[in-house]
């Protein structure tokens, strides 16, 4: 039988969503290798640091891993200590809630045996891609997290704190007057993302935080919850099942399961099961958290030079520049009056774009690959 690891007959488990393109991270970003894929913050690619994170918590070998077909072989070599049955590969992109549904029965199926003798299997959703200053207390957090899921049959997220008046993040509203750190809060609402005015309003608040997209249950509860709300889903769940006991793995698996992903509407587990789910709760943190979601990123972990330029791997002569992003390694980047621009290189492929535009990176990644392709039809005529 597989031992727990922590008290409480649970058995702790993760699941570490890295399927995304990252896109607005190209050049330095393609397709077989993405930004979960890339040391853009230490020596260790971010789903490295996201392993190394919950190790103290999570054994390597009940950790797994969601991707697709173009990432995992890289994925296999940067984390040899993940079981290859462990790579789950996403046969399409139908959003989080057919991805985290299909891990989820993944990891059902593995511990079976546990959950027939009394055991709770708790599971942590986690993106592969974002950063975390506060490691340590990050994984005390997740403990207590799995806790409350698995002895209150709930759904527990983590929200993050607001320092700013964000709108490129969804937030969750608290009942109560006032956060209190590291506790457990019933939910009120989820709140897309707002305008600037009503971000405003939410920091002012003090009601609510950012929705981290991190989420901890158990797999009863998950499938209890896509049981009630999301009935379509709970029955292709039910044929998945079906694939997932003959035991195949990896692509055999993939080619099993497609016929039935085809038939998923697309829709992230937020607006499928958190928005309407009565099972819900939140811990705010304050865990030194982003999602990395741009290059603009980049200036809230580096120091700028003297003129606020911040530059990786790259030495960049300045004049009269300031405020400019600046990654292209092994190279020699000079800026002449200039400002509020974002440089990388990446081989042959070079982005000048400004920082307001670091959202719209996906827009040019389209022109390149439209570009690739009539390079390609040329070729064959």
């Amino acid at each position: 039988m597989e031992t727990t690891n922590g008290n409480h007959g649970i058995i702790k488990t993760a699941l570490i969503m890295a399927g995304g393109s990252g896109e607005r991270f190209w050049p330095l970003s393609t397709p077989s290798k993405p930004k979960q894929l890339l040391n853009l913050f230490s020596d260790k690619t971010m789903i490295r640091e996201t392993v190394d994170r919950i190790l103290p918590l999570i054994e390597p070998k009940n950790i797994f891993v969601a991707t697709n077909i173009l990432q995992v072989l890289e994925i296999k070599n940067e984390l040899p200590e993940i079981p290859v049955q462990n790579i789950i590969i996403e046969p399409l992109f139908k959003d989080t809630a057919a991805a985290i549904g299909f891990g989820s029965l993944i990891i059902e199926d593995r511990f079976k045996t546990n959950t027939q003798n009394g055991q709770k299997v708790g599971i942590v959703v986690l993106a592969s891609d974002h950063l975390i200053m506060k490691g340590g207390e990050f994984c005390e957090i997740l403990g207590k997290a799995i806790l409350e899921a698995t002895t209150n049959s709930v759904i527990v997220t983590l929200g993050i704190k607001p320092n700013r008046a964000e709108t490129g993040y969804g937030y969750i509203e608290i009942l109560g007057e006032s956060i209190v750190l590291n506790t457990v809060h019933k939910v009120k609402r989820f709140r897309e993302k707002p305008n600037l005015e009503t971000a405003e309003q939410y920091l002012a608040s003090g009601r609510h935080v950012w929705n981290s997209g991190m989420f901890i249950f158990t797999t009863e509860t998950i499938f209890k919850n896509f049981e009630v709300l999301m009935q379509d889903h709970h029955l292709l769940f039910n044929e998945l099942r079906k694939e997932i006991a003959t035991g195949a793995i990896g692509e055999e698996l993939t080619a099993l399961a497609r016929q039935h992903f085809e038939k998923f509407d697309k829709i992230s587990i937020d607006f499928g099961i958190m928005e309407l789910s009565s099972m819900k709760c939140v811990i705010p943190v304050d865990i030194g958290w982003s999602d990395i979601g741009s290059f603009t990123a980049l200036t809230e972990v580096f120091p700028g030079d003297i003129n606020r330029n911040v530059t990786r791997e790259t030495v960049v002569l300045s004049q009269d520049s300031s405020d400019n992003i600046v990654v292209a390694k092994g190279s020699v980047v000079s800026l002449l009056g200039v400002e509020n621009l974002i440089v990388i290189r990446n081989g042959d492929n070079i982005l000048v774009a400004h920082k307001d535009k670091s959202q719209d990176i996906k827009k040019i990644v389209t022109l390149y690959n439209g570009y690739l392709q009539s390079q390609q039809n040329q070729k064959k005529y």
